[in-house]
């Protein structure tokens, strides 16, 4: 996830191949990787959830309330599906590898409703802008760093001009059994008016649809 601003806290496709089959001495049109599953079912701008399995991942489950405590962005391409996601450092991530590193591989894929396809081309280019930059272990709002949820808010919001979630200060959170873990992390007192969004925030936004879940209560 990401809570923002500190704290503890700390997609995809495929499509089985595709082969036009046409007369005699026409070519074949581009294959892309070879896909099954979860992943033949993702489309670029699709977001993307997992429990992750960082030192964090338990803290942010906590606070929130849900098992989904990582998130990122799907781009499908001819060479493959993969995820952008916010980590150490913001990457680009093969799908299937992302999807195997969450707890027992479960996902929860969500498509944002209302929005053209051009338009979840533009927010995957957003997101690729940060490509390279530090994960923000402190979750601030700033652009220096990225935070998982961070990431993913900011790029619709560029790309599409849609923002998902919403914001809340830390202090709103379930962060009671937390507070020495976060004032470790931000060596003093609690940030309790830091403002940010967190997977479940994202995930909870009315306006994306469920395209596949393996967390039934969650979402």
């Amino acid at each position: 996830m990401a809570l923002r601003g500190k704290a503890l806290w700390p997609g995809v496709v495929g499509t089985a191949v595709l082969v036009w089959w046409g007369a005699r001495g026409v070519a074949a049109a581009p294959r892309v990787a070879d896909t099954t599953g979860v992943g033949a079912k993702v489309r670029t701008g699709d977001v993307v959830f997992q429990t992750s399995g960082s030192r964090q991942s338990k803290a942010i489950q906590v606070a929130t309330h849900s098992p989904l405590s990582h998130v990122g962005l799907v781009e499908v391409t001819q060479e493959g599906v993969f995820v952008v996601e916010a980590v150490q450092p913001v990457k680009r991530t093969p799908f299937e590898k992302w999807k195997a590193r969450g707890v027992k591989g479960r996902l929860l894929v969500l498509r944002p409703t209302g929005v053209e396809a051009s338009a979840k081309e533009r927010v995957v280019a957003e997101a690729k802008r940060h490509l390279g930059k530090p994960y923000d272990a402190l979750f601030g709002w700033g652009d220096e760093a990225m935070y998982c949820s961070e990431l993913v808010r900011k790029a619709y919001a560029a790309g599409a001009g849609v923002e998902y979630g919403k914001m809340e200060k830390l202090g709103t959170l379930d962060v009671a059994g937390l507070q020495r873990e976060i004032s470790e992390r931000y060596r003093g007192p609690m940030p309790v008016d830091l403002e940010l969004v967190t997977p479940a925030s994202l995930a909870a936004d009315s306006r994306l649809e469920v395209v596949h879940s393996d967390f039934p209560k969650a979402r």
